[in-house]
């Protein structure tokens, strides 16, 4: 399939095409092309129409494109991410697509710890409240990470990519983070770092992902469907 550019600036996928091959994407992001502001304020009304819990809307959404703050999160992000490379990865039977793209996906993860100070933006979405004291931790992040995902289906009709990571978070950077950005971390949960970039061309495939007859229970744990 060859996707063009509408005239408006999207690319004219249905729903299928933008539910199937929106990636998190790092080594096919363009980090000399610059992002218009009016382009992700756009995607992000569109995202701001994800469900939420008893319509509160409690979610706030911080971009960044200051450079030094760009390199203070990135710096954050390394950190852990280096963490992170030190440990023991799951272990997987060898025909498994995961073992199969396991290599690759290190290798592009490391690629965008390296490089994502370069990216023209970067995203946090918030959420008010702590998921400890919020009750249902299904409930409180069911109130922001659709619109976090919509966000990116809607990025990805106008040519433009992220990755979801949330890296940043552990080992005190969250409240490093909030620091520098003036988040109040006291009343807010963050929800991730997404760089924000044009990609490296527009065409992108299904994944290969484990069969949904291999993850299905109908009824009770265990009885698949026929």
């Amino acid at each position: 399939m060859t996707e063009h550019t509408n005239d408006d600036g999207r690319l004219g996928l249905d729903a299928d095409q933008v539910l199937t091959t929106t990636r998190s994407v790092r080594k096919r992001l363009d980090f000399e092309r610059e992002v218009s502001r009016d382009t992700v304020m756009r995607a992000l009304d569109i995202a701001l129409q994800a469900p939420t819990g008893s319509n509160r809307q409690g979610w706030q959404w911080v971009f960044v494109d200051d450079e030094d703050k760009k390199a203070e999160l990135t710096r954050i992000y390394a950190d852990n991410f280096a963490l992170y490379r030190s440990l023991p990865r799951p272990n997987y039977d060898a025909e498994d697509p995961r073992a199969l793209a396991a290599d690759r996906v290190v290798d592009s993860a490391q690629y965008l710890a390296d490089n994502f100070a370069r990216s023209p933006i970067l995203m946090i979405p918030c959420i008010e409240g702590k998921p400890e004291t919020s009750g249902s931790s299904a409930a409180f992040w069911g109130s922001l990470l659709p619109a976090v995902w919509s966000f990116m289906l809607a990025l990805r009709e106008r040519g433009l990519g992220s990755a979801w990571t949330t890296l940043h978070l552990i080992n005190g950077g969250e409240e490093q983070a909030a620091d520098l950005l003036g988040i109040p971390f006291d009343r807010y949960s963050q929800g991730g770092l997404f760089p924000i970039a044009h990609t490296i061309g527009t065409e992108f495939r299904p994944a290969s992902r484990l069969p949904a007859h291999d993850l299905t229970h109908w009824n009770s744990w265990g009885t698949r469907p026929d």
